[in-house]
């Protein structure tokens, strides 16, 4: 083994190998790989191995349909077999709103270039030669790259190819302690010790001790997972060689593909058990669990209804061993927030699905310092310093239950909830809150209309959500509404330092004293990785306000571009509030401060320190909502005093709370965007619109300047768009595909209802070259495309009259 090497990578399953050979294939060969026993130890080697592209997150959809085409790459490359079988997947439907799903997956498939199609239950039974059983079955998605492989090979062609390409791949080592250095990492083994510029965590089963060794808690939890392998199976050997394709039925809890001339059969069922939750043994290493037939026993008699074929079929084996999972299902890659060149490439519990696609965007993390794709649905940054084990452990669980489950866009699961609470919850619980969650934080979505349920039905469609979020829509227009500020992600950024470490940072103007501004933060590429409120307190102390979700993302960007001279402090949780919005908000700021608040001493874009009620406040000039509104920051101790002091000097003007719900209604009227569906590293300043906000002619050399220079030059190909949409009793949620003259030429990022105006409203990106004023073109919403038509102007206050008075 080497002394020093540029990158040790730490686990030899199907990641641990992916992660290998992506860094020697983008050009880094100085590269080891470390394994405590052999190459597939762990999860890998009894994986059933199967593969598919279906996902909810569009841009893990786009690295899996990546990772399967890359099978046959490694072939070439290695000469090895990965023993492919694209046989194609069925994912069946027993009820209108699983099909609704499947058809809004399958409209998103459009652009992104992937031949599914949706099935009806006479083209299912063609393929499948009538071996399933279509009873209650609505229709189905079927997917031709779907199928499955050899786990061994697989991973043995990566390792392979990897060597190829320079790396090194030591067996038979276990890693006892990784401690840093001034110049990366020191891993010390009972082989010796080796040093590296970077440590990559994909321990797999293993993850958890591999952080702890550097001090990392790494939200993850092996589950016990089972599947059976049948007998020969007459109807198979029938077939004569053609391959029965995969079927997944989520009514069912199960999939289901040929292995030999029987079937695979596997279950997520809702009597799981998670496995060694404290920690896994160093001694496990390719061992199986014992056989646990009870826990299964629902899902295998399902299963013998809905595909009659296995009641007459022998068990060959079983296989019951343990995976990992993160608390949503969602693999935790990328850079370690708090540790220099530290990756995590942990919890990819679809390995073979996901894993050559998670492999290349670590490498491309690395070695280019960002990501092709938007990472942040698989950025183990998304987890907080909050999560715990006692957190992990119920969510995993419940992801696991509910891996089949439909996915609903309003969706809020109720695992390990609530947890993270502000000083207002008690208040807003008695008001008859209904829910949500962000980043691990409780925030009311709305306020549930007396003789109400107490719940928001899931739905792809219109819910019960609908008349209380339009009632508090109409109180914030017509008088005042107040809704809490906690959810915004809040940093001081102090020292002499300071305006000059912004003007770097941010690509926008940095504000005068009293003053606040909007500015776009980009990657190097000039992609968008956040959109921020400055606020200049003094010329060396400012607030940073933007998504209180992007706290760990944001963060990390701070302390990988941090200069002398700056300290950057998250009071995300120190400092709280309220934003009070609507034609009566400048009254009721006046009844509970002696500050002169009136539109001449207190401009829109205006900051200054006040005393509401008995707090010592920050109040901005400034609303989301698009109206009339200000934003009041206080420490977390005031913040149920300066409740009662607003909520009691509102009662005549008819203050009202509202949540999250009317939020993004009020917000479509002006076509605000929002942070992680307008705005994200998918995109650019010039396709969004936020172009408008950069301080092009500024001296400082701000990141991501030449990348956004050019473009500006030559233009955006793709421009962000408004849609007024011919809507019945579902609007647009987000990547519903644009149609123009009979083509997919774009997809939404964003839509809701204008309560406000009553119109069903829409965003997303039209080729540049079409965008015109009262364009007509169509959406498609649930398998049904409806006219839309572009709309330039605002919806509402197009003149900014009522925001800026």
């Amino acid at each position: 083994m080497k002394t020093h090497t540029r990158v040790v990578v730490i686990g030899g399953g199907v990641v641990g190998c992916s992660v290998l050979y992506h860094l020697t294939k983008l050009g880094w060969s100085d590269v080891t790989l470390i394994e405590r026993s052999e190459l597939t130890s762990g999860s890998t080697w009894h994986a059933a191995g199967g593969f598919h592209t279906l996902n909810g997150d569009t841009n893990m959809a786009a690295l899996q349909g990546y990772t399967i085409r890359l099978y046959k790459e490694l072939e070439a490359i290695t000469g090895m077999s990965c023993g492919l079988h694209h046989v194609g997947g069925i994912t069946l439907a027993d009820n209108a709103a699983r099909f609704e799903q499947l058809k809004a997956e399958r409209a998103k498939h459009r652009y992104m270039g992937l031949d599914t199609e949706i099935l009806g239950p006479e083209e299912i039974a063609k393929l499948t030669d009538g071996m399933v059983n279509l009873e209650g079955i609505v229709g189905a998605l079927y997917d031709p790259l779907d199928g499955h492989l050899d786990p061994y090979g697989t991973t043995h062609a990566y390792a392979k190819a990897a060597k190829m390409g320079g790396a090194e791949i030591v067996l038979h080592t276990k890693v006892i302690a990784t401690n840093p250095t001034r110049d990366g990492w020191e891993v010390v083994t009972d082989k010796g010790t080796i040093t590296c510029e970077h440590l990559v965590n994909a321990g797999g089963l293993w993850a958890r001790e591999v952080g702890a060794m550097a001090g990392v808690y790494l939200p993850l939890l092996p589950m016990a997972h089972q599947y059976i392998v049948t007998d020969d199976i007459p109807e198979i050997v029938a077939r004569g060689g053609r391959e029965f394709p995969h079927v997944m039925d989520p009514g069912g809890e199960s999939y289901l593909r040929q292995e030999g001339r029987g079937f695979c059969i596997g279950f997520y069922e809702k009597p799981c058990e998670g496995w060694s939750i404290d920690g896994t043994p160093w001694t496990w290493g390719q061992e199986l669990l014992p056989d646990a037939f009870d826990k299964i026993a629902d899902s295998i008699e399902f299963s013998y209804r809905r595909f009659p074929a296995l009641q007459r079929a022998g068990v060959k084996r079983v296989i019951h061993g343990p995976f990992t999972f993160a608390p949503d299902g969602n693999p935790l890659i990328g850079p370690v927030p708090g540790l220099r060149n530290y990756w995590s490439a942990c919890a990819v519990m679809a390995g073979f699905s996901q894993g050559g696609g998670m492999g290349l965007a670590l490498a491309q993390w690395m070695i280019e310092g960002e990501v092709e794709r938007d990472p942040r649905g698989f950025d183990v940054s998304r987890f907080g310093n909050w999560t715990s084990p006692g957190y992990t452990v119920p969510k995993v669980i419940e992801n696991y239950q509910m891996r089949f489950s439909v996915s609903y866009p309003n969706e809020e699961r109720p695992a390990a909830r609530p947890f993270r609470t502000t000083p207002m919850y008690e208040v807003f619980d008695k008001m008859d809150a209904v829910w949500g969650q962000q980043y691990g934080l409780e925030v009311p979505n709305y306020y549930a209309l007396p003789g109400e349920p107490r719940y928001e039905e899931p739905s792809f469609k219109r819910s019960n959500a609908w008349e209380a979020t339009r009632q508090e829509v109409l109180a914030v227009r017509n008088g005042v509404g107040i809704n809490e500020v906690q959810n915004f992600g809040k940093y001081k950024v102090t020292g002499p330092n300071a305006r000059a470490w912004l003007d770097r940072i941010m690509a926008g103007a940095i504000p005068k004293p009293g003053r606040l501004s909007l500015t776009p933060m980009l990657a190097h590429s000039g992609k968008i990785i956040g959109d921020f409120t400055v606020t200049c307190l003094s010329e060396t102390e400012f607030q940073l306000t933007a998504s209180y979700g992007a706290q760990g993302w944001h963060g990390r960007w701070f302390e990988q571009n941090m200069m002398e001279g700056v300290r950057v402090d998250n009071v995300s949780d120190a400092v709280s509030g309220f934003q009070i919005a609507g034609p009566q908000a400048r009254e009721l700021l006046s009844r509970v401060t002696r500050s002169d608040v009136s539109g001449e001493a207190f401009k829109f874009m205006d900051a200054k320190r006040m005393t509401v009620g008995m707090a010592n406040c920050l109040v901005q000039r400034v609303s989301y909502t698009g109206d009339l509104g200000f934003e009041i920051f206080t420490d977390h101790m005031s913040v149920r005093h300066l409740w009662d002091v607003l909520n009691e000097a509102g009662k005549d003007l008819g203050i009202r709370a509202f949540g999250m719900r009317a939020m993004m209604s009020l917000r479509l009227d002006k076509w605000f965007g929002s942070w992680g569906r307008e705005f994200s590293p998918d995109y650019t300043p010039a396709e969004t619109g936020l172009d408008r906000f950069i301080r092009w002619n500024k001296e400082a050399d701000w990141i991501g300047k030449a990348a956004a220079t050019a473009e500006k030059a030559s233009g955006p190909k793709r421009r962000l768009v408004n849609f007024v949409v011919d809507a019945n009793d579902a609007d647009v949620v987000a990547w519903e595909p644009i149609w123009l003259e009979g083509n997919v030429v774009g997809f939404c990022t964003s839509g809701g209802f204008s309560h406000w105006t009553g119109k069903s409203a829409a965003m997303g990106f039209l080729p540049a070259d079409k965008v015109k004023d009262g364009l007509e073109c169509e959406i498609e919403i649930l398998g049904e495309r409806r006219r839309a038509t572009v709309h330039l102007a605002p919806l509402w206050d197009g003149d900014g009259a009522r925001m800026r008075g």
